[in-house]
């Protein structure tokens, strides 16, 4: 029998779910449901995605090794365009900071590129306002890059439509009701039947599942403020991005612009995200500091939502209550990077049970991004 799937969430999970699943299986009917009016308005939109394999706990580094070769090397037909642009990313130190530089060279020596210390000279080359009568200690990721999200993001949606998947938007979910074997997702538009519900809406996670009578995994929402800053620096596109060893900032070329951003994780409800002129300004002040850019003004400011649960891992597969539930959230900052292996691993899920020989290799311990080790604390 033809099984029928509906995915809830018009972002990158939900895109790259809906992709992934008609690769695995073109006899599949897959219609796609997002809330808003535009795809990825939340936060795929809002995104400053970087490829740095080096990020995040183990589970999550697994899932971007499952994801390097398809964002470097795209399924031919996919796109005409490359998804992830050069360029490496400076960690730095000022003297107190000093442990942390350690600490991070000690996390990443195991990595496919792993992180090395430069002196402060050779970072003044590669980003030149940075201050070295403030910077002592300089680390870099190399082999990262610029991912364009637009481009991913359209790339899995155009896929998706092309092997036959349907798109709603402003089609919001408001409740999910068993009927039998089956599901019927109630919306404004009508009510939509599904044999299998793929929970892919970021920061409403949780309320989509309570709407389904799922229990919750414990979301975190949390806001992260980014802006831009005109400069007329001939060369400003050839600079590295830098960050803070604590990660209190950071800063990367985006055109003709800087992109800039507090890094802060402030909790925060699932909501339309307004950003807080103090975020700006503690940011401008701390980048004033440690570079030569005297900031004085930004172009334009915004923030998004990044989801986590208490372990930072992500939570991908059936729930333990209902095994045509599938989670697909709590990516945090990694969502972009991740999405390849991500949609991946949750089309392996659904259709085989268990994650394929494409993750041979990549350290992944499933268990990890399970949903069964939530319920079990």
């Amino acid at each position: 029998m033809r099984k029928r799937i509906g995915v809830i969430g018009g972002g990158i999970a939900g895109a790259t779910a809906g992709y992934h699943l008609l690769k695995a299986d073109s006899d599949l009917e897959i219609i796609l449901v997002e809330a808003e009016d535009q795809l990825g308005y939340h936060t795929t939109g809002r995104s400053a995605a970087l490829l740095l394999e080096n990020d995040g706990t183990e589970s999550t580094r697994s899932i971007v090794r499952a994801s390097v070769d398809f964002l470097l090397n795209p399924p031919e037909g996919l796109t005409e365009n490359v998804f992830v642009t050069p360029r490496d990313v400076m960690h730095i130190a000022t003297a107190e900071q000093s442990d942390s530089v350690d600490r991070l060279l000690e996390e990443n020596k195991s990595g496919r590129i792993p992180t090395k210390e430069i002196s402060v000279v050779e970072a003044k080359k590669k980003f030149p306002p940075l201050r070295d009568e403030v910077i002592e200690r300089v680390v870099v990721d190399e082999g990262t890059g610029d991912i364009d999200v637009h481009c991913l993001h359209q790339a899995y949606l155009n896929g998706f439509k092309k092997n036959g998947g349907e798109i709603n938007t402003a089609t919001r979910v408001d409740s999910a009701v068993k009927n039998g074997d089956s599901w019927l997702l109630e919306t404004k538009m009508g009510e939509i039947p599904v044999d299998i519900v793929i929970n892919a809406s970021g920061a409403w996670g949780d309320q989509v599942a309570s709407r389904a009578g799922i229990e919750p995994v414990g979301l975190e929402p949390r806001r992260r403020t980014a802006f831009t800053v005109n400069r007329k620096e001939p060369d400003i596109q050839d600079w590295d991005m830098i960050a803070d060893i604590n990660l209190r900032f950071y800063c990367k070329p985006d055109g003709r612009q800087l992109l800039c951003s507090l890094a802060e994780e402030n909790p925060s409800e699932p909501c339309d995200a307004k950003h807080d002129e103090t975020d700006v300004a503690l940011a401008i002040e701390r980048l004033n500091e440690a570079t030569t850019l005297d900031i004085r003004s930004v172009q334009t400011a915004w923030t998004g939502l990044r989801t986590f649960v208490p372990d930072r891992s992500m939570v991908i597969g059936a729930d333990p209550a209902d095994d045509s539930f599938f989670w697909c959230v709590g990516q945090g900052g990694t969502g972009i990077m991740t999405s390849p292996g991500v949609g991946r691993l949750l089309a392996d899920l659904v259709t085989l049970g268990k994650p394929s020989e494409h993750f041979e290799g990549t350290g992944l311990n499933y268990e990890e991004v399970s949903v069964e080790r939530l319920r079990k604390k």
